[in-house]
């Protein structure tokens, strides 16, 4: 599992890292990226009140190339094992230049970053500084989707997420219109995605308690919105492996690779829903869930 920011809890997704890894308690194998790099005043929380100093933020907020180099040291150093930026937020925010240090001090240790990008030119920045993912990207146009592909990035769409929210839609007719024109753009930005060969990976952006642990929900967005189901199925397997890095240790049921399986009541390729329902669990050649 790759987490991409912390969303205040500063590095306590590293201490639940380890505690898995020292086997002290059950969980996934993790890949943390701490509290996440934005831009000073453009990430969450909005709104307070100016009196109250240093005041817990969703990320690390930086103003400067050193600001975000020595951010990013931090980060690393807390224990981070990606870099997280965020691009934009209702318009592009941290500068190419930020940017590029993120990017220049992450990869000289070995670190990949990703991007939260929605906003074509806050995905031209990210892109122009050397990001290795884009997360989200649900406004991207075909000349960034073209640069992806030219340069290797992988595309984490976060469809389930967007699918989510049509149930919190206003009873407006406006509303419902541009929802359906949103999403239009989404369907057309991923066909045009498969059509050039950009990477896909499957990433879920959960944003809240209630969709906890419904990861399975961004596969079944993603065939709903044009991909197959073996499609979406590599996308969090195969190429989740490749853009993570571990593409020789998951992904795959191959020798020399940890035996991590599961397994569902029916066909996933007929019915991509049925990976909803995960009856079986192996991780690393133990079995962690048995049929409840």
């Amino acid at each position: 599992m790759r987490d991409v920011e912390s969303e205040g809890s500063q590095s306590a997704d590293v201490a639940l890292r380890d505690a898995i890894n020292q086997g002290l308690v059950a969980g996934p194998r993790m890949l943390v990226s701490t509290r996440g790099i934005a831009a000073v005043g453009q990430y969450e929380p909005f709104g307070v009140s100016p009196d109250l100093v240093g005041f817990p933020t969703g990320a690390q907020m930086i103003s400067g190339a050193e600001e975000a180099r020595r951010a990013v040291r931090e980060q690393i150093g807390n224990g981070a094992n990606w870099i997280k930026v965020y691009a934009d937020w209702s318009e592009p925010t941290l500068t190419v230049e930020e940017m590029k240090v993120i990017v220049e001090e992450a990869h000289k240790h070995k670190r990949k970053v990703a991007a939260h990008a929605t906003t074509p030119e806050g995905i031209h920045n990210a892109l122009t500084a050397g990001v290795d993912s884009i997360e989200h990207g649900h406004r991207i146009d075909r000349a960034n989707l073209e640069l992806m592909k030219a340069q290797g990035v992988f595309l984490v769409p976060t469809v389930g997420v967007i699918d989510a929210r049509a149930a919190d839609l206003p009873n407006d007719e406006i509303a419902h219109q541009r929802f359906a024109a949103f999403m239009a753009h989404i369907d057309e930005s991923l066909k045009t995605a498969q059509m050039l060969g950009v990477k896909i990976a499957a990433g879920f952006d959960a944003s809240g308690v209630k969709n906890q642990s419904k990861n399975a929900d961004e596969l079944v967005a993603l065939v709903k919105h044009g991909l197959t189901p073996i499609e979406a199925i590599r996308a969090a397997t195969t190429s989740a492996a490749e853009l993570l890095g571990w593409e020789d240790r998951v992904g795959a049921i191959e020798p020399e690779r940890f035996a991590d399986l599961i397994a569902v009541e029916g066909d996933p390729l007929a019915d991509i829903t049925v990976l909803k329902g995960v009856k079986f669990v192996m991780k690393g050649g133990a079995v962690v869930k048995d049929g409840h």
